[in-house]
């Protein structure tokens, strides 16, 4: 839905659909038109997929802009203004993150995000003068929830969650297996990630994170291999694998609200690990709209948030920033 996944879980080639390998149980499919791949242990063996499902099936019927019956899909057409527990969370999650990156991070971008091509429209390409038509759409400010309604200050406001809901999912079926006292599991959707316990080599998860490379698949060339920490969330995004072209011109999919188009800065793509997914998929978005330097101020004021920064150089080459506690995860 958001974007093609940055990150590779190096684990996943030793499963098929539905099998089972060291009594840990696979399963996988698509969903918010991305993939997922979720790695659990039950000693009960319990079968988990018909509840996964059920799962993915009410966020899509909640948050999903291409479905036409959805009911972010219905706020958007102004054919209602009630939200449910889910759309709920995700937008009192994005107003933190809004908040917190001075506005980077918006989901009211819905019509820009149309206008341009990263949507379920068709039409792609940069009318500048339809972008800054619609500018005044933007801003969170323009927003509020009172009780389960969402208020708009302007009937033409639409909201896209795409760049958290990802996030989103991963946390509530991680939050799943906790209630049900699964206590090793991976769960993956679209490149986001929670991890817990232990995998089923008897080792602590492990994520390959991607070289930017535009024409390589996810996973031929794995830049980075790092631990992950019981509970903790990872999402990356990143500008060389999504984007559109018109007439030569490449354009990213990540939006600065502050302007309406297409960010262009040095940051390729932002890896970060965060108390949950959907932090780290919101904060991932927003760094690459701040970019490089922001991002690393950021970290150093957020100690439980590491990143893995890649970024390119004046001569057309790439170069990392990681931070202390990312680097402390990298493992061979």
């Amino acid at each position: 839905m958001k974007r093609i996944g940055l990150i590779i879980i190096l684990l996943a080639a030793l499963f098929a659909c539905n099998k089972k390998q060291n009594n840990y149980t696979h399963i996988e499919g698509f969903t918010q038109g991305t993939t997922f791949s979720i790695t659990y242990y039950d000693s009960l063996n319990r079968d988990f997929r018909p509840q996964i499902d059920s799962i993915l099936n009410r966020i899509d019927q909640s948050m999903s802009i291409y479905n036409a019956s959805s009911l972010i899909s219905k706020i958007n057409s102004n054919q209602t203004d009630s939200i449910d527990n889910l759309l709920k969370e995700v937008i009192n999650a994005s107003f933190d993150i809004y908040r917190k990156s001075e506005g980077a991070f918006d989901i009211t971008v819905g019509p820009v995000i149309r206008a341009i091509g990263f949507g379920p429209d068709k039409t792609q390409g940069i009318d500048s003068a339809k972008i800054r038509s619609l500018q005044h759409l933007i801003g969170m400010d323009k927003i509020s929830v009172e009780g389960n309604r969402l208020i708009k200050k302007d009937s033409l406001i639409q909201i896209d969650v795409n760049a958290i809901a990802q996030g989103y999912t991963v946390d509530v079926i991680a939050d799943f297996f906790k209630r049900k006292s699964v206590q090793n599991y991976l769960v993956e959707v679209g490149g986001e990630i929670v991890a817990n316990g232990i995998s089923p080599r008897g080792k602590e998860w492990i994520i390959g994170i991607d070289k930017p490379i535009e024409s390589a698949l996810p996973g031929e060339n794995i830049q980075v291999k790092v631990t992950m920490s019981s509970g903790f969330g990872l999402a990356t995004s990143g500008n060389y694998r999504k984007f559109i072209e018109v007439d030569g011109q490449k354009y990213s999919h990540t939006i600065n609200p502050k302007t309406g188009f297409p960010e262009l800065n040095s940051l390729l793509s932002a890896t970060v690990i965060a108390p949950n997914a959907t932090i780290a998929d919101g904060l991932a978005t927003a760094f690459m709209v701040k970019g490089l330097e922001w991002a690393k101020a950021f970290v150093e004021k957020e100690k439980d948030i590491d990143v893995y920064l890649i970024y390119s150089t004046p001569d057309g080459k790439y170069e990392v920033w990681m931070s202390k506690g990312l680097e402390k995860r990298i493992t061979p």
